[in-house]
């Protein structure tokens, strides 16, 4: 079952394919060649008589072809893949399995709410779900980064760093229904500085891309800070909210202990009624008896606007505590075309520190 793509045209070699492609990818990426320069624009996945004119001078390259996405077991470290909401060419590193704990899950009568519970509490039972840690292709960040952050994962500094936090560029993590997995004859299909020091090639293996050994020590010294082990999901009037937190560490800051937590946050419009994010309201409480109200305009200094074409948000952020655990919970005040307004609730979540913290978060330092 494949799927190849050419010069503004689509040619479907197995039907089931061209559906499960039209139904999770409405755009991807290709690499388009004008004289010898190379970018990276989107391009819909559409059949041939639908698709518009190929613009003056540019070409599409084929990228790949396109394999049947699993639906059992999970993918291999060096799989290809385009992102399913954001059309990005990334390379799986290594898997996560995660509990994820979906508040849209209808519950047996002895799971649902207990009345004596705070209002609005609702007791919520995981499920293990696989998500990866993936490099994305840099030819296509500038065509993501208003949709999606490309610098989410970041690490504390060491305590001798005068800077607070730093980002790995072009990390990401994603789940398992967001692959679409493809394979190539190219030997080095995706263009990250860390690639060819974290994989190598050998076309005798299925994928040919292997770990080397820096990869394995990476994954070994930084695990503490890159674990991925619960994420929250709920939906309120077709938008639905995911949040994954992640412990960062702790640092002393005038003689007390500073805890640290990065969270990821994608946000996806479900309907087909356009909404814009105007405000977010967080409510934090650390375990030394605080309980904080964070209000302001969007986040991360945008007012990201979910619509059928470009349906999803995603950034990430950073919390601090003097305690070593906590709760965060908020909502998110959207708007309609018409002015009204809804509040879209955020799904409670922990932050917990209970993590090894014998050796600091290292990034990029092996």
């Amino acid at each position: 079952m494949v799927l190849e793509t050419r010069a503004y045209d689509v040619e479907v070699l197995h039907k089931s394919m061209a559906a499960c492609v039209a139904r999770r990818c409405l755009s991807v990426l290709g690499r388009y060649r004008r004289g010898a320069v190379q970018s990276s624009v989107a391009f819909d996945v559409r059949p041939a008589e639908r698709v518009a004119p190929r613009p003056e001078g540019k070409v599409l390259e084929p990228v790949g072809v396109f394999e049947v996405p699993k639906q059992q077991g999970k993918y291999e470290t060096g799989q290809l893949f385009l992102h399913s909401v954001f059309g990005y060419r990334g390379i799986v590193l290594f898997p996560w399995q995660a509990r994820l704990y979906d508040r849209d899950v209808a519950f047996p009568v002895s799971e649902k709410v207990d009345p004596s519970a705070a209002q609005g509490a609702k007791e919520v039972k995981g499920k293990t779900h696989t998500y990866y840690q993936v490099l994305i292709d840099a030819r296509d960040c500038p065509h993501i980064s208003q949709r999606s952050q490309t610098e989410a994962v970041t690490f504390l500094a060491n305590h001798d760093d005068s800077r607070a936090l730093y980002a790995i560029p072009g990390l990401d993590y994603v789940s398992h229904e967001d692959i679409l997995p493809y394979n190539s004859t190219d030997q080095v299909p995706i263009q990250h500085e860390l690639f060819e020091r974290f994989l190598s090639y050998d076309q005798t293996k299925v994928p040919p891309f292997l770990a080397r050994e820096t990869l394995c020590a990476w994954q070994e010294k930084n695990h503490p800070w890159l674990e991925l082990s619960d994420v929250h999901r709920e939906t309120t009037e077709n938008i639905r909210v995911t949040v994954i937190p992640f412990y960062m560490g702790m640092r002393e800051a005038q003689n007390s202990h500073v805890y640290w937590w990065r969270y990821c946050i994608r946000l996806e419009n479900l309907g087909t009624d356009v909404v814009q994010l105007r405000e977010r309201h967080w409510r934090i409480f650390s375990l030394s008896g605080t309980l904080e109200t964070v209000r302001g305009r969007g986040v991360v200094g945008r007012e990201p606007v979910l619509s059928k074409e470009q349906p999803a948000f995603q950034y990430s952020s950073h919390v601090s505590l003097q305690a070593s655990s906590g709760h965060m919970w908020g909502t998110f005040r959207c708007e309609r075309p018409d002015g009204s307004h809804f509040d879209v609730r955020i799904p409670p979540f922990s932050l917990e520190s209970n993590k090894d913290e014998k050796t600091p978060p290292s990034g990029l330092h092996w």
